[in-house]
């Protein structure tokens, strides 16, 4: 074995508490050196053979026409592509540092992402993480310069890569190892390194305590050079990582065998078979066995077309299960008799094989209802009207995402200490703020957003008139619209932006102009009278300001002659 290849990432001041407990791994491990913690080596023994044929294993179920769509649906909700953004972003909002050193990290995160073409290749990186139950990268860097940063990453086939954890006990440490002290629970020093055998362990022996690492086949790599991230699900008895496809192993193997035998049961039952009571009449065994033969010979044309030679041959000397039957009858019978077996009965239900494609779907964490054609429709009503299921595997998504973050985590690290961006000692605080925002595509969370925010607004126009007697405005953007003090000043500052540029009105103004609407309605009834005798009091002036009409002429009385 070659010496350590990689790199190695040192805390200065780095101190381990004493304790009974080893320490903790989360990946396949191969415990190397003595000790009773650790007395084999297994660089591929019965764990790593287990661990060999486990992931074959899933990679063969995955081939499997129900287990591929399953797979396809999960990683499509996972991975939302569109032409214009890219399927996750960082997010440093609750990172409390300068806005200098955001840029810079966002920027290496960006960079991240372009030497694993994700944004591209996003689909094929989580389907081979999900499937396998992990995935390694191996960053190439210029141990010369390392300043430069993270030059490459390159994908590991999980199938060439062990971890292995040897102890190293000092001399000092054996020689005073008092019973009842915390140096009996001491377990000393340790390095974790990756070997890479690029033949892989397939074929690879179980070995003990003496075996030499010098002359294995494979390459010895620091741990810190390898970027990994497995599903979180462990199985304790081998310490090992398992795929999210381990719980569907048996239900799909159930598919498989219904699915099996439901095509023999329908090819040996589904046709109709004659039986053919052939009369032998006194003969004796040999002659009647002949003389059946000779009938099944006259009577029986079995000509095969051979697809690959385009030729027709006689195939009589194979009976299949296909075929009818000839069966001898001696003599006070009634003779030769041809009659016919019915065939196979409901040969249309199908419920046992819906039942194990729903047990498979379940076992998958997949809505059952996503897959089948009963539910063809897309429903965009209310929440109230999603399915429990969507928001089972809505919560699901989630946790997968979380778990695959911690790929990006481990590279970011690597990326920012080696560029000088932060110190070692820093990570550790600032990786519980770091987040990563990924696109989703599930409708269900809009409308469920959507809702509550409409919620939140009718009971904050409920609550308005009660507003400065019994609420305040602080606790009703607290408490109701569920605003956070960051944001609360952030919505501040963009509210006085919107007012100062005419946007929006000033509230006090609009506080003023309510009161006044307020006040004109509680003076409306005497404003409206006051108005009416106004009206009526210009009608009497201009009644009075008409001239009057000039009096008509008198009449002219008539005289006699």
């Amino acid at each position: 074995m070659s010496q350590l290849f990689g790199f190695i990432i040192n805390k200065g001041g780095e101190d381990r508490g004493q304790s009974p407990i080893p320490p903790n791994q989360d990946d396949s491990v191969a415990v190397a050196a003595g000790g009773h913690f650790g007395t084999y080596v297994d660089v591929d023994g019965s764990q790593g053979r287990n661990e060999y044929e486990l992931i074959k294993r899933y990679r063969d179920m995955a081939l499997h026409p129900e287990c591929d769509s399953a797979i396809d649906e999960i990683v499509n909700e996972f991975v939302v592509s569109d032409a214009d953004d890219s399927p996750v972003e960082i997010e440093l909002s609750n990172l409390d540092v300068s806005a200098g050193v955001k840029k810079k990290i966002r920027d290496e995160f960006n960079y991240i992402k372009k030497l694993l073409n994700f944004d591209k290749n996003a689909h094929q990186i989580i389907r081979t993480w999900y499937i396998d139950g992990r995935t390694y990268y191996h960053k190439v860097i210029d141990l010369d310069k390392p300043k430069k940063g993270i030059l490459e990453l390159r994908y590991i086939d999980p199938l060439k890569l062990r971890k292995v954890r040897q102890k190293i006990k000092s001399p000092e440490a054996a020689s005073q190892g008092a019973k009842g002290t915390a140096l009996e629970y001491d377990w000393g020093d340790y390095i974790d390194y990756y070997i890479y055998n690029p033949k892989g362990y397939a074929n690879a022996m179980t070995v003990n305590a003496t075996f030499d690492f010098a002359s294995s086949n494979g390459i010895k790599m620091a741990a810190d050079s390898i970027a990994k991230c497995n599903s979180g699900l462990m199985d304790l008895n081998k310490k090992q990582p398992l795929s999210f496809l381990h719980k569907a192993i048996k239900s799909l193997n159930q598919l498989r065998m219904i699915e099996d035998s439901l095509v023999i049961y329908r090819l040996s039952r589904a046709p109709e078979r004659r039986i053919f009571y052939i009369d032998v009449g006194n003969l004796p065994k040999v002659k009647a066995e002949q003389y059946l033969r000779d009938v099944m010979a006259r009577y029986r044309n079995k000509l095969v077309y051979d697809a690959s030679t385009g030729e027709i041959r006689d195939d009589k000397k194979h009976m299949s299960m296909l075929e009818d039957f000839w069966l001898p009858r001696r003599e006070g019978g009634r003779g030769t008799e041809i009659t016919t077996l019915p065939g196979g009965q409901n040969l249309g239900e199908l419920k046992d094989v819906e039942y194990f494609k729903k047990k498979l779907y379940n076992s998958l964490n997949l809505p059952p209802s996503r897959l089948t054609d009963d539910n063809k429709g897309f429903n965009l009503g209310k929440t109230t009207e999603v399915l429990r299921d969507e928001l089972k595997f809505s919560k699901f998504i989630g946790r997968l995402r979380k778990r695959f973050s911690e790929l990006f985590h481990d590279l970011l690290k690597t990326q920012l200490i080696l560029k000088g961006v932060i110190a070692p000692e820093d990570w550790d605080e600032m990786e519980e703020h770091i987040q990563y925002d990924f696109l989703f595509d599930n409708h269900f969370n809009e409308l469920k957003e959507q809702e509550m925010m409409l919620q939140r607004m009718n009971l904050v126009t409920q609550m308005d008139p009660f507003l400065g007697k019994y609420f305040s405005v602080d606790y009703i953007r607290r408490q109701i619209l569920q605003q956070t003090e960051k944001e609360m000043k952030e919505m501040d500052k963009q509210i006085k932006g919107d007012i100062d540029s005419g946007l929006a009105m000033n509230p006090a103004d609009i506080n003023t102009f309510d009161m006044m609407d307020r006040q004109n309605d509680a003076f409306a009834p005497e404003l409206e009278a006051q108005a009416a005798d106004d009206a009526t009091a210009r009608e009497i002036e201009k009644m009075k300001a008409m001239p009057k009409p000039a009096p008509a002429p008198a009449a002219k009385k008539k005289t006699d002659k």
